[in-house]
């Protein structure tokens, strides 16, 4: 009966994965094929796979705009999940994400204070020196939500202290964005609503140096952070050292966040939907399945929802924020009222 049980277990985490592979594929196939400008599948094939310059507009538009911006939103896509996964393993909170607990803005803040002070300075702010300022900033918001964690216990207060974070964050970087000029005002405004229209290359090959060996790492604590799932108690019994163990996860879930951050702003909801709609897919809490599950799925996810931000109202583009929080709230409020009526 054991082995029945662990059999069908198996098939199900092979299917789920199965189906997420289909998934990316398809969500690459579209965002490949859809666009303002109409390319034909046999061009698109002969562009990608033989490199074919017959037509040098439609060889730019695939390889220059919308292959580069589909591979970013899915490296930061599976980067926030990722890190909305670690953030609830580490609050034991199932409404504990990246933009819920403010650490999105808190990185937000960071940056735009520094990108109008700097541009001051230098002509152009360095992608490394983006990413360390909003790495800054999100360790400064986590550093704050932790304050008031310790001295809360209810779900809605957390949800509540995060959401008073935003809006400091928020209000800083709108009186910081006063001091900015006309065309600084208008990139930050737009960088801040969240958006992957301005992924390159470099952007992609950047993001993938950080992302790659960040989730890597984070898979390779799986047992250590199933261990943690079950309490410290048992996790210490292990020989689990809970300080440092603590301090990895908030390094690992910053860094990931800060990463999207810096290269497509603040995206709402993805970090807390996307771990519990994997969770739910897989019918298990084992890290060890789930991580990996859980970055494929955010990949999925944020490619779908830029596909449907930039051709909904084409030739006009939405935020991806605005998709992702009309898909992702749902999921937050369900959470709250099913964790309401456990409690009743």
């Amino acid at each position: 009966m054991k082995h029945e049980f662990k059999y069908k277990n198996v098939f199900r985490y092979q299917l789920i994965y199965i189906i997420l592979i289909v998934l990316f594929v398809v969500a690459v196939i579209l965002n490949v094929n859809t666009g303002s400008v109409n390319i034909t599948p046999v061009q698109i094939f002969k562009i990608i796979f033989l490199k074919q310059e017959q037509q040098m507009s439609a060889y730019n538009i695939i390889w220059k705009i919308r292959l580069p911006r589909l591979l970013t939103a899915a490296v930061l896509g599976g980067a926030l999940s990722l890190s909305g996964y670690l953030l609830q393993a580490f609050f034991r909170n199932p409404i504990a994400g990246p933009f819920v607990l403010g650490i999105s803005s808190g990185a937000k803040m960071f940056l735009a204070v520094t990108m109008i002070f700097l541009l001051k300075v230098i002509p152009s702010v360095p992608m490394w020196a983006q990413i360390i300022a909003s790495f800054i900033g999100s360790l400064f918001s986590l550093m704050y939500v932790l304050i008031f964690a310790k001295r809360v216990k209810s779900m809605s207060m957390l949800l509540v202290i995060g959401i008073m974070i935003s809006y400091i964050c928020s209000a800083i970087t709108d009186f910081s964005i006063t001091f900015a000029n006309d065309s600084q005002i208008a990139n930050l405004t737009h960088w801040a609503l969240g958006s992957f229209s301005g992924s390159s290359w470099s952007t992609f090959k950047l993001s993938c140096i950080i992302v790659i060996p960040v989730a890597i790492i984070t898979y390779t604590f799986s047992k250590p952070l199933g261990a943690y799932q079950l309490g410290e108690g048992y996790a210490k019994s292990l020989g689990i050292n809970i300080s440092v163990f603590r301090i990895i996860i908030i390094t690992l879930s910053s860094l990931l966040s800060s990463c999207v951050t810096a290269f497509a702003g603040p995206i709402s909801f993805v970090g807390i939907a996307v771990p519990h709609i994997t969770r739910l897919m897989l019918k298990t809490a084992k890290p060890i399945v789930v991580i990996p599950a859980c970055f494929l799925c955010g990949s999925v996810f944020c490619m779908f929802c830029d596909l449907i931000a930039r051709t909904i109202l084409a030739p006009s583009e939405l935020s991806i924020g605005t998709v992702t929080a009309i898909f992702g709230a749902p999921v937050v409020i369900w959470l709250m009222v099913k964790k309401n009526q456990i409690r009743e």
